[in-house]
C-alpha cells in the first residue's frame, strides 16, 4: 500500500520566504531569513498534516497568515530585545486584561504570568530553549491566540483547584471548640507554611545578587519595572523578562525541596503553594534581603 507524503517533509522556496519575510517587515526585529522560513514550514505542517500540498496551495496559505504577528511571536521566542520591548509595551497588558475578566487580581495575576514566563521560555530539551511562542502559527491574530490561551489556562486552573477542593464533613466528625485542641488542618498549615518559608529562604540565597537585588526592589520597595531596569542598567523588557525568569526559578526551587527535602506529595505541595498565597502573614517582601547590595554585585 503507497504510503502518504510527510507534510513534516515540506520545504518552501527560499525566494517565498524572503518575500514573505518583507511583507513582515521582520527585519525589524532582526530576524533573519532561515528563522523565519523555520516559522513558517511549523505553520505549513500543522495547516498540511494529511497531504502534501501543492506549490500554488502552500503558497495561498502562506499569504493568509497573520505575517508581521508571526515575525514577532519567532523574533520574541529566539530572544530579540526590540521584539520583546514592543511585546512587553503592546501586549502585556491586553494579556492581564484577559486573564482578569471574572477573577480575583492575585489569580489573574498569576495566569498572566505563567503564560509569560511560558512565552519566553524557560523550560530547555535537549540544549534547545522551548518558548510558547513555537505554537503560534499565524493562522490568527497573536491577540486572539493569546485570548485562546489564556482561557485555557484558567479552565486548567479551575480544574486543578477542584481536585483539592475539601469534601463536605460529616456533622459528627467536625472538632468539638470545647476541646482545646487544634484542628488537624490547622497544625498541616502552619507546618506547610514553615516549609514553604524555609524552602524560600534557601532558594533566594542562592540567586545571585543582580536577581536578589531585582526581586527586592520590585517586590520589597515596590519599585516599578522602568525604574528596576534604569538602576540595573537594562531595559523595562529585560527587567521584565528576568523578573519572571526568576521566579518561576525560586518556584522550581521551591517545590524541588518540598518534593525530595521534606518529602511531600503532588497534592501536598500544591497545598502548601495554595496556603502561601492566600494567607495574609506570608510575604515575600519580608523574605527578601534589605537592598543593601548595588547593581554592580
Amino acid at each position: 500500500m503507497a504510503t502518504q507524503p510527510s507534510a513534516s517533509k515540506l520545504e518552501i522556496h527560499a525566494g517565498v520566504v524572503a518575500r514573505l519575510c518583507r511583507r513582515a517587515d521582520a527585519e525589524r526585529w532582526a530576524l533573519a531569513e532561515p528563522d523565519f522560513g523555520a516559522a513558517l514550514e511549523r505553520s505549513a505542517a500543522q495547516r498540511f498534516r494529511d497531504h502534501m500540498p501543492s506549490a500554488g496551495e502552500l503558497e495561498q496559505y502562506l499569504d493568509s497568515l497573520h505575517l508581521d504577528d508571526l515575525a514577532l511571536a519567532c523574533a520574541c521566542a529566539r530572544g530579540s530585545e526590540p521584539a520583546w520591548e514592543h511585546f512587553v509595551r503592546e501586549f502585556r497588558p491586553i494579556l492581564l486584561r484577559m486573564a482578569g475578566r471574572g477573577q480575583q487580581t492575585d489569580r489573574a495575576r498569576d495566569v498572566a504570568d505563567s503564560i509569560y514566563a511560558d512565552l519566553f521560555g524557560l523550560e530547555e530539551r535537549h540544549g534547545v530553549r522551548r518558548s510558547l511562542f513555537d505554537y503560534f502559527h499565524g493562522r490568527s491574530t497573536l491577540a486572539g491566540w493569546l485570548k485562546a490561551v489564556v482561557a485555557q489556562r484558567l479552565v486548567d486552573k479551575a480544574r486543578a483547584s477542584r481536585r483539592f477542593d475539601p469534601l463536605p464533613d460529616d456533622e459528627a466528625s467536625m472538632p468539638d471548640p470545647s476541646s482545646g485542641t487544634t484542628p488537624e488542618s490547622d497544625l498541616d498549615r502552619r507546618r506547610f507554611l514553615a516549609l514553604v518559608r524555609q524552602a524560600l529562604e534557601e532558594a533566594i540565597a542562592g540567586l545571585v545578587a543582580r536577581d536578589r537585588l531585582r526581586l527586592t526592589l520590585y517586590y520589597a520597595q515596590d519599585i516599578k519595572l522602568a525604574a528596576v531596569g534604569r538602576v540595573l542598567g537594562e531595559s523595562e523588557a529585560t527587567s521584565s523578562r528576568k523578573l519572571e525568569r526568576t521566579r518561576v526559578g525560586l518556584r522550581a526551587a521551591v517545590e524541588r525541596r518540598l518534593r525530595e527535602v521534606d518529602r511531600l506529595t503532588d497534592a501536598q505541595i500544591a497545598l502548601c503553594f495554595d496556603h502561601a498565597r492566600t494567607d495574609p502573614a506570608f510575604d515575600l517582601a519580608r523574605t527578601l534581603p534589605p537592598p543593601e547590595e548595588r547593581a554592580g554585585g
